[in-house]
């Protein structure tokens, strides 16, 4: 009987090996780890299994299970959408939750709500699906927080962060990925003292509330373990935080004043060092101690500007760190290579995101597999690139998706993608893809 289990433990585990159940993958750090995929592209690029009609978003997928949870915005007939994208106003519509087959494409359930949007960049909701258990939990853009049924969509529980905790919407809507740990769902709430919020993942109840702050900021939450000691890293406009995920307590607390909130690429740890990164306010990086929960600030980049930069001002691109260096977008569009101890600039290119010119805002989402990244750029392109202390080596590139999102007054794909299966599912705001990366 103990073999039997085990081997059904081992079986079972294998069954979900190859899924992407959450923003950045199966264990939240951009890695993609199932072998057997492409060296580089054929021609004319990777086979399209199917594609599926979708409204509007930001949302990444999530697979798992065999199937693909999304989310988009369908608005309201006449409805007055203001030409400027940072304009705010009343918009009616919808927000989605969609579940399709991840083998055809085909819907196998929606959910829909009335949602009225008031955030600038209206395009759609932001949040990536998280599937465990046979539940999805969702946060749409106006702070809609969901647990539904992952195999019917039948709704489990909600909650409403601007009416229950006072929560305003922030300028870019709610953004912050929930974070699953263990029985509790850690969220980026916002309002008084409820700046992080943790609820059973079951029931929906309160379990803990913690942090005041002027507005929540867009940064998704993380664990780790340093110090001998599990600690909940959450970064709002105001401080880094380091807090005891079971009880809320704060463990430690480092000031940063970030401008316009725009505390956006999800922070990294390598070791002992953990790496942030902010548009307008550079980058700090803080070694943590490893006998109790604190940290001290190592360094941190001495620039306020969105032009003049010095280390990393990522915008929405989180960086990937690996044997000792950083590799991330910054501010315009460079794919910079950074020291991780000091910070020092090792080399910058425009190759993966605009091929040539500075772009404000400009993007690419990095997930390594194997010895090699995949890229996903913001034209709609899928790079297979190395990134070494030595510089960018293109292997290949595919052209995928076409750029709908207007909202930077530009098209662009801002969407992450999700690798399982050994196949990237891809989306702008008219389909969403899956395209085979079997070798």
């Amino acid at each position: 009987m103990r073999t039997f289990s085990l081997f059904l433990l081992l079986f079972t585990a294998a069954l979900h090996a190859d899924d992407w159940p959450q923003w950045l993958g199966p264990q939240r750090d951009s890695v993609w780890r199932e072998s057997g995929i492409i060296d580089t592209f054929p021609a004319g690029g990777p086979p399209v299994l199917w594609r599926a009609k979708i409204g509007g978003g930001y949302t990444g997928p999530a697979v798992a299970d065999g199937k693909v949870y999304l989310m988009d915005r369908q608005v309201a007939d006449k409805a007055s959408v203001p030409g400027n994208a940072f304009a705010r106003g009343l918009i009616p519509g919808t927000e989605r939750v969609l579940c399709l087959d991840a083998k055809s494409g085909s819907v196998i359930w929606e959910h829909r709500y009335d949602c009225t949007y008031t955030m600038s960049y209206s395009t759609g909701p932001r949040c990536t699906p998280l599937v465990s258990g046979g539940k999805v939990w969702t946060l749409g853009a106006e702070g809609n927080l969901l647990c539904l049924d992952a195999a019917t969509g039948k709704v489990l529980w909600s909650h409403d962060f601007k009416s229950e905790y006072g929560a305003k919407t922030p300028m870019w809507g709610f953004s912050g990925h929930p974070l699953l740990d263990g029985q509790r769902l850690l969220c980026l709430c916002g309002g008084p003292g409820s700046v992080a919020v943790a609820f059973d993942k079951d029931t929906g109840k309160e379990l803990w509330r913690a942090l005041d702050a002027r507005e929540p900021g867009y940064g998704s939450p993380i664990i780790i373990e340093a110090g001998g000691t599990r600690q909940l890293i959450l970064w709002h406009p105001q401080a880094v935080n380091s807090l005891d995920p079971a009880t809320g307590k704060v463990f430690w607390s480092h000031p940063w004043e970030v401008r316009f909130g725009l505390t956006v690429p999800t922070p990294r740890l390598a070791g002992d060092l953990l790496f942030f990164t902010s548009f307008y306010t550079s980058s700090k990086c803080f070694k943590l101690d490893a006998s109790k929960p604190e940290a001290t600030l190592l360094w941190e980049g001495k620039s306020f500007s969105e032009k003049n930069t010095d280390t990393l001002h990522s915008l929405i691109s989180t960086p990937f760190i690996q044997d000792g260096h950083i590799y991330g977008v910054c501010s315009y569009g460079q794919l910079r290579c950074l020291k991780l101890e000091t910070g020092e600039r090792l080399w910058e290119s425009m190759a993966a995101t605009t091929g040539g010119p500075l772009v404000r805002w400009a993007n690419a989402f990095i997930i390594k597999n194997a010895d090699r990244f995949f890229l996903a750029n913001e034209q709609g392109d899928l790079i297979i690139a190395k990134l070494s202390p030595k510089g960018y080596e293109e292997i290949g590139r595919a052209h995928l998706l076409k750029p709908t999102t207007t909202d930077p007054r530009r098209p662009v794909v801002w969407s992450h993608p999700a690798f399982a299966n050994k196949c990237v599912f891809m989306r702008n705001d008219e389909e969403i893809i899956c395209a085979s990366l079997a070798k």
